[in-house]
């Protein structure tokens, strides 16, 4: 089958992108505020299907799905106008009289496939950001999580223009299909292995591209502090969605002269959270399919469990569960958990800490809990992450001003917020010269009179 009849999608996307028709301020803004709609109007909806995928609470889902991007919109509509502005620039006095000027311009059709893990957020954030900049977009949720996948394609298409923007729904055949074809920029989320396909796809055609990976976040909690709550917002960060959070602390680093008092804490914590049995409480998830439930399985067979540790494959439920004893250099330690399953390492000096955690190359994120500035001061320094964020987790994700993504291992690229929006755009320079003076200083040919005055003048009056 000819690739221009897989997806004819696409060449009305084109067409509807090659006639300005997304350029227009006016577009945009419609398209933001419709989508806020879909966010508002079919709230009910929305959380039913993501409970149908994980047993996500009504709760969770509000305060990590729809109440995250209508924050996102309301940023984009209160800023657009300014980000879209043209910016002037000075001209050396060498270049005058001209005036020169750049704007962002938006790249065109642009693909973007999202991960199961947080279903909405992590197909729909891109899309504000693509819809600000002015981009055609095509969405390519998750098959993993089919019933969020079904709304986010029913809900786009009454509420979005389909000459502008499409869903394509289906699995990994879907997403390889899409990837052979040509975009203008493209937006993955997902794991490394994926990631590496969907960087290949995008060399074949020399197409931009951002991706945002995982990776073994790490949380190192030093003496100074306060446990109590470090302790409930670790459980909180870790035990949030199942565990299955790229931005989750996948392991904790605690002074050998606090662990006993953290760990504590901790179980205190899952207890106040979740019940004496998690899998009564409505606000405990469920591990996404099977497939995933029995890769975190295999983790516990070989694990010291502190607390928690049952498991029923049957409902793919697995309970908050603490590891200690861990060996740094165990299976567990050796990939990205993505599960309710938190190890915890004693350490008796802190530049210990320091060399598991770059052992392990670059995280999307790092978590420190100190009271110390030193400290603070010495880790931010003396590592290398994505993102930081001192005594609590996840919100320097939920900050639209701080620009959100990976480095190196953790993928590369930046959305959220005025990021989004220039991650979506390019710009775009213009320098605007007159037809007079036109002197023959700058034409051949060059005697040395000629080149010595030339040089001169470049020399003095460029910068």
């Amino acid at each position: 089958m000819q690739k221009d009849r897989v997806f004819p999608e696409l060449a009305v996307l084109r067409e509807t992108f090659d006639r300005g028709i997304t350029r227009d301020l006016l577009w945009r803004r419609s398209q933001l505020l419709a989508l806020e709609r879909f966010l508002i109007e079919r709230e009910r909806e929305i959380a039913a299907a993501v409970y149908d995928d994980f047993r996500k609470s009504t709760a969770e889902t509000f305060l990590t799905e729809t109440g995250y991007l209508r924050g996102e919109i309301r940023v984009a509509l209160k800023c657009l106008a300014s980000w879209m502005k043209t910016r002037r620039v000075s001209i050396p006095l060498i270049y005058q009289p001209s005036k020169g000027y750049y704007f962002r311009e938006p790249y065109g059709v642009v693909l973007i496939i999202g991960a199961w893990n947080y279903p909405l957020n992590l197909c729909l954030a891109p899309l504000i950001s693509a819809i600000a900049a002015g981009n055609c977009a095509v969405v390519k949720p998750s098959e993993h999580a089919p019933h969020s996948s079904a709304v986010i394609t029913d809900g786009l298409a009454s509420y979005l223009d389909r000459s502008a923007i499409r869903v394509i729904e289906g699995g990994v055949e879907e997403s390889r299909a899409l990837l052979e074809e040509r975009f203008d920029y493209l937006f993955f989320t997902g794991s490394r292995s994926v990631g590496r396909e969907v960087m290949l796809a995008a060399a074949r055609h020399l197409t931009p591209l951002t991706l945002e990976l995982g990776g073994k976040c790490p949380c190192i909690v030093e003496e100074s502090g306060n446990l109590k709550v470090a302790a409930r917002r670790i459980v909180w960060a870790k035990f949030l969605n199942g565990g299955q959070t790229c931005l989750a602390p996948d392991y904790v680093l605690v002074h050998e002269k606090r662990e006993t008092e953290l760990l504590r804490y901790m179980r205190e914590a899952v207890t106040a959270f979740y019940g004496d049995d998690p899998r009564l409480s409505r606000d405990y998830p469920r591990i996404v399919n099977i497939d995933q439930f029995m890769r975190l399985e295999k983790f516990l067979d070989d694990s010291a469990i502190w607390s928690g540790g049952k498991s029923d494959p049957a409902e793919c439920y697995i309970a908050p569960t603490i590891l200690r004893d861990v060996n740094p250099r165990s299976r567990i330690m050796q990939s990205e958990i993505f599960g309710p399953l938190l190890p915890v390492i004693a350490y008796s000096k802190l530049d210990q800490a320091l060399d598991i955690i770059r052992a392990g190359k670059e995280p999307l994120a790092l978590y420190l809990f100190s009271s110390d500035p030193k400290v603070q001061q010495r880790v931010v320094r003396h590592s290398r992450s994505g993102g930081v964020c001192i005594n609590d987790f996840l919100f320097q994700a939920a900050i639209h001003g701080l620009p959100f993504g990976g480095l190196g291992l953790s993928g590369f690229g930046r959305y959220h917020g005025k990021a989004g929006f220039e991650t979506f755009s390019f710009q775009r320079s213009v320098l605007h010269r007159s037809f007079l003076p036109d002197p023959d200083l700058r034409y051949p040919p060059y005697n040395s009179v000629k080149f010595g005055l030339l040089k001169r003048l470049v020399t003095l009056f460029t910068a």
